[in-house]
This record gives C-alpha cells, structure tokens and sequence, in this order.
C-alpha cells in the first residue's frame, strides 16, 4: 500500500513540476512564446492555474497520508531502563542504575572502572 502511494506521490510531484515550469510568469519562463498554441493565453493560464491547484491538493493529501502511515503502528520506546538483553554496553558489565546522585555520576564510576591503568610516560609507536 505504502509503495503504491509513493508512486502516485511522485508522479504527482513529476506533473507538478512541469505544470508549474509551463505557467507563464513576469518574466516569460518556459510558456513564452508566440500565440500559436491550442488555446488563448487567457485559457491556458486558467487551465494550468487550476491543474498545479490540483495537483498541489494531490500532493498534500498523499504527503499526509505518507507521514500517517509512517507512524500508524510505531510504539514508543524507552529510553532509559532498556533490559540488559538489549541495551548492554560492547565492555561487558551493564551500568548499574544510580542509588545517589546523577546518571552521569553512575556513568563516570562506570568508566573509571573500566578503563584500562593510564601510561607512567610518553609510549615509543609501535607498529602492529
């Protein structure tokens, strides 16, 4: 279903485009021209004016329809608390939740522990 309306949405977007490229403005654009084309230039700019309205309700409406079938099933997560299962650090032990102070007091003890012994000098490059 989602596909179809992507299709649809862009060919809408393609003949949007070309009707507003076609639309004469201040300037001139792409609709200059002499008068030999199948209607008046009165006609074509009522034609245009209403098929880009058309259009851009098309737009709209399938724009809106996207974005509501995006977040039609997506339930929230948390963000704090994940079970260990899922949320568990690459280092190995998970992070224990804090009993006093901040999240961010637990998360520094947490990486003083795991860090590894910081170097007495400067180290010679070694090459692996």
């Amino acid at each position: 279903m989602q596909t179809v309306v992507i299709v649809i949405h862009l060919m809408i977007v393609a003949v949007m485009i070309g009707a507003v490229l076609l639309q004469k403005s201040e300037g001139g654009g792409l609709g200059m021209g002499g008068g030999a084309g199948f209607m008046s230039s009165r006609g074509t700019a009522n034609l245009l004016t209403r098929t880009t309205a058309i259009l851009a309700a098309g737009f709209f409406l399938t724009s809106m329809f996207l974005s509501w079938h995006a977040g039609y099933s997506r339930a929230p997560s948390p963000i704090i608390g994940t079970p260990a299962s899922q949320g568990q650090p690459a280092g190995g032990s998970p992070v224990a939740p804090p009993t006093s102070g901040g999240i961010l007091d637990s998360l520094k003890k947490a990486d003083e522990q795991q860090q590894a012994p910081a170097p007495t000098g400067p180290q010679v490059p070694r090459s692996q």
